[in-house]
Order: C-alpha cells, then sequence, then structure tokens
C-alpha cells in the first residue's frame, strides 16, 4: 500500500475527503503525514482527529526555501512517503522537493487548465464570464499549475450562480474526484 503525505494550508476539507476515502476502503493509500505551512490552520485539528502524524512550520523560522523544503523532505523519508499529494497548499513547490520526489507530486486546482491558473480560480472563471469550469488534478512541476494533467472534471455553471455557487459545486467534485483519481493513480 502507498504511503502518501498531504500538504495544506487552510480549511482542510480536500484533506478530509481523502481520510474519509481511506477510512472507507474507497482510497487504498495509507496517509503517513500531514505537512501544514500555517500553525493554527484548521486542518491540523482534522489530522489530530484522524489520528494522523503531522509536520508544522512556519517558513519565516527558516533562513530559506531551500532549508524548509529540506526539512520536508527529511520527514518525508523518515515516514517512509511515496507520494506527496497537495490539497490547498499555497505555495509553489521548490526544486528541493521537486527533486527528491520527482513525477510524485500531484495537485487539484480549481479550474480546467490551461484556463485560470494560480489563485481565485474560481473567481477568475465567474469574472469571465465561463459556461463551464472545473476541477484538474495533475502533476507538480516548477511553473504554477503547469504540470501534466492527469485527470479533469468539468463543472457547468449558470448565469444565476454566484461565487459562493461555484465554489461549493467545484467542492462537491473535489471531494469524490480527488480520491477516486488518486485510487488509480496509486494502484498502477
Amino acid at each position: 500500500m502507498k504511503r502518501i503525505a498531504v500538504f495544506a494550508s487552510g480549511t482542510g476539507s480536500n484533506f478530509q475527503a481523502i481520510v474519509d476515502a481511506v477510512k472507507e476502503s474507497r482510497l487504498h493509500a495509507q496517509i503517513a503525514l500531514l505537512v501544514c505551512d500555517k500553525p493554527g490552520a484548521a486542518v491540523i485539528n482534522k489530522a489530530n482527529e484522524a489520528k494522523v502524524d503531522t509536520f508544522v512550520f512556519s517558513p519565516k523560522q527558516y533562513a530559506s526555501k531551500v532549508e524548509f523544503e529540506q526539512e520536508i523532505v527529511n520527514q518525508l523519508h523518515s515516514h517512509e512517503v511515496d507520494y506527496i499529494v497537495l490539497a490547498g497548499y499555497m505555495r509553489l513547490i521548490g526544486p528541493t522537493l521537486l527533486e527528491a520526489f520527482s513525477n510524485k507530486i500531484i495537485n487539484i486546482h480549481p479550474s480546467l487548465l490551461p484556463a485560470f491558473p494560480g489563485i481565485d480560480a474560481v473567481g477568475q472563471a465567474v469574472r469571465a464570464g465561463v459556461k463551464v469550469t472545473g476541477v484538474t488534478i495533475h502533476y507538480v512541476d516548477e511553473g504554477m499549475d503547469t504540470g501534466p494533467i492527469i485527470a479533469q472534471r468539468a463543472v457547468e455553471l449558470v448565469d444565476t450562480d454566484a461565487l459562493e455557487d461555484v465554489e461549493q459545486k467545484i467542492h462537491e467534485v473535489e471531494h469524490v474526484f480527488y480520491p477516486e483519481t488518486l485510487e488509480k493513480l496509486l494502484q498502477e
């Protein structure tokens, strides 16, 4: 069984969806570690409730990105992690992690990439007035949301959808689609 580390910075709704999928045997993986760059983030409580080890750090406590990424690599190796799964981790992954886990870092993004990369993808889609947006799961490379696409799922919008409605539709898809896609990927 593959061992994964989930990286998250916020509330942890995708982290919880992954925990639930493992618990319900829809995802055959072991969550070995939560990595969080925001002490006090709600995802930490979710990890504690799920009895998942955590590595919580503040980037400001390190002299450089290389230094904190090397500490993360050390944590990942000590937890025998096979894959990194990003779930709302709001940092670009740097060369230290990319080299240590080449083609083993997966991200979920709330748009149909290459449309609307970066932050506030849902807001970008709403402001652009698109009729279809969606969710992309992709490998991470050195760019922002530029890695090879693994899978995508469309989400149709209607004219009456407010930003909050679109966010809810996206989350509903993410919470099912991410575990499904991870299951396929990790069983290959």
